[in-house]
């Protein structure tokens, strides 16, 4: 079988001491920004609007377009004022684990992509907002931060350019609300991390009250490449309307579970192929194709390409790409339950449908998982869910009612044996662990 995978952002993560700037710059780090530094920056935006590059921390809104909205005339509404960057590091999706390995294991390429992403929007600042709690990543980001300023890509007339451009590591206090932007700007600016109305969006009146950039991790890493390879280079990956290369996250009941870095468009089926397979004696019973937050879909999804196009077709979202694979020894209700408790403990509390819904989907939950279902509680459920969805604050909400809503639809049955008999003794815990010889022992 051809090897689909294209490693080009994980290319060099088994190299050795890749997260240094001496290791990076060896492979061609920071070419980048110097041919970048020599175009005009309406240009770049061009280059990566062509290139058809997409959002890569959910929504897929494409990258270039974003870039685009910063107003630059000084006599439109906050043309006059800086503009910043700022790039959604805070990763917590349950499921989701691309771009903490990626800042891990080749920082440089992040902080190339930033500072070349500034300049075109004219910024002299980008920040990168960490998630609190994974300090290995802040220090090894402030490492590279701090090699970048000392080789003079970063800071003052950056390579004798003219551009003064700073870069700011942010760590968070360890919210998921936070990955939302507006979020995580109030977070920025050092107050609790609530989502903003809007509008007014970001792009006019974001950071500070200043236009700004919110983007993910993986969108800004990916930017390097597309000015050294081009805009036709990166479109030869990928579909026609989801173009590129991403990182797909495989975890759960696979024998190799990583990272695996390859088109926008390969199927389920053959990243378990590259995963190894599904573990001795399992069979796909479901999955998430962008993490908890997303629809659940099926092994007859299997041969479906992974692109927002037909992910969104199949009645799901692609999301981070967090593919989440459960084999038949899995409850769906105590899964569901899981996340669920996981959405209204993080829930910022700012709306009442968020706020207590969460809490009331967690307890009818809890009460199938435990076999003591009452009647009428999936159509409890349903409604709480319905009543959530599209009413609340942020997507949070939303993200909560996804995973329970398609749970019912693939897998009513299970949650109706909820009615009288507890997922403990219709799916026994230690058969689903990945280790069950430990947990037995």
């Amino acid at each position: 079988m051809t090897d689909p995978l294209t490693p080009v952002l994980s290319a060099d993560w088994g190299t050795d001491r890749a997260w240094t700037r001496e290791v990076y710059e060896s492979t061609g780090g920071y070419s980048a920004l110097r041919t970048a530094l020599r175009m005009a920056p309406d240009d770049l935006i061009t280059l990566v609007k062509d290139s058809g590059l997409r959002g890569r921390g959910g929504a897929g809104f494409p990258t270039g377009m974003k870039w685009s909205f910063i107003p630059q005339d000084a006599d439109t509404p906050g043309g006059g004022k800086p503009k910043y960057l700022v790039v959604n590091a805070d990763e917590s999706e349950p499921g989701t684990c691309k771009d903490m390995p990626l800042m891990m294991a080749t920082p440089h390429t992040l902080i190339e992509g930033a500072l070349i992403a500034a300049h075109a929007i004219r910024a002299e600042t980008a920040f990168i907002y960490v998630r609190g709690e994974v300090l290995h990543v802040v220090r090894r980001l402030r490492a590279a931060a701090r090699e970048a300023y000392e080789a003079g890509y970063a800071g003052k007339d950056v390579l004798g350019s003219g551009k003064d451009i700073d870069l700011v590591i942010h760590a968070g206090a360890g919210a998921y609300i936070c990955g939302e932007e507006t979020a995580l700007l109030d977070s920025l600016e050092g107050r609790r991390g609530q989502p903003r109305l809007r509008p007014p969006f970001p792009a006019v009146e974001g950071l500070y009250a200043c236009p700004t950039v919110v983007n993910n991790v993986e969108s800004i890493a990916s930017v390097p490449s597309i000015v050294r390879g081009g805009a036709d280079w990166f479109n030869a990956f990928g579909t026609e309307k989801s173009k590129g290369y991403v990182i797909y996250s495989l975890s759960g009941h696979v024998k190799r579970p990583g990272q695996y870095e390859a088109p926008l468009g390969i199927t389920l089926r053959e990243l378990i192929d590259l995963g190894g397979g599904m573990r001795e004696g399992s069979e796909l019973k479901f999955w998430t194709p962008g993490g908890s937050s997303t629809p659940l879909l099926t092994a007859e999804h299997l041969d479906m390409p992974l692109d927002y196009e037909s992910v969104g077709a199949a009645g799901s979202m692609l999301g981070t790409r967090a593919l989440q694979i459960f084999d038949q020894t899995t409850s769906v209700v105590r899964c569901v339950l899981r996340w669920t408790e996981f959405y209204k403990h993080e829930s910022c509390g700012k709306c009442t449908p968020c706020r207590e819904g969460t809490w009331w989907l967690v307890q009818t939950l809890k009460r199938l998982d435990d076999g003591q279902g009452r009647e009428g509680d999936i159509e409890l459920l349903l409604d709480l869910c319905d009543n959530i969805l599209g009413r609340s604050f942020c997507a949070l909400g939303d993200g909560a009612t996804s995973p329970i809503s398609s749970a019912i639809q693939h897998f009513r049955d299970e949650f109706e044996q909820g009615m009288h008999t507890p997922s403990s003794e219709l799916f026994p815990p230690a058969a689903s662990t990945l280790f069950p010889q430990e947990v037995s022992a």
